[in-house]
């Protein structure tokens, strides 16, 4: 549409240079060029805005599409019933189980002798100074803990 080659460009900026005066040119030529930058930057504007309208009529309407699909039911009422060849009631009773499954039994460990307490070292439970010295005075010494294993891999 507006094609301009380097013939039209060198005859518009003589014609501007001998109108305008070389004083007023670079002047001139700074303004067109922020017209133009600006008029480009509302024309991206425009067409990212076109591009979010489109958008968001196109998530409405999917919007719209999904809501109508989740109203209506998956299985038709008497659909299941009409494949299955049953009434509503025996369809119901065949879906309940005869007995209930057996209880599942947990193994449980068997231990002839209680586990000591581990000891709590005094940093992990902070008191005030004169709690604690009363505490460790009226405490008895810990349980011994038991011995480790000594088993060697050979």
């Amino acid at each position: 549409m507006l094609d301009f080659g380097f013939s039209e460009l060198l005859l518009t900026s003589a014609i501007a240079l001998v109108v305008l005066g070389p004083e007023r040119l670079p002047k001139v030529a700074r303004q067109v060029g922020a017209w133009m930058g600006r008029a480009r930057v509302m024309a991206r504007q425009l067409s990212e805005q076109l591009e979010r309208e489109v958008n968001a009529e196109e998530l409405v309407r999917e919007q719209k599409r999904i809501t109508a699909m989740l109203d209506q039911p998956v299985v038709k009422p008497g659909t299941l019933d009409a494949l299955l060849g049953a009434s509503p009631s025996a369809s119901a009773a065949a879906s309940m189980p005869a007995s209930p499954p057996p209880p599942a039994t947990l193994p449980t460990a068997v231990s002839a002798e209680p586990r000591a307490a581990a000891p709590v070292p005094e940093s992990a439970a902070p008191t005030p100074e004169p709690a604690r010295a009363a505490a460790s005075a009226s405490t008895s010494p810990p349980a011994a803990a038991p011995p480790e294993s000594t088993h060697t891999v050979a």
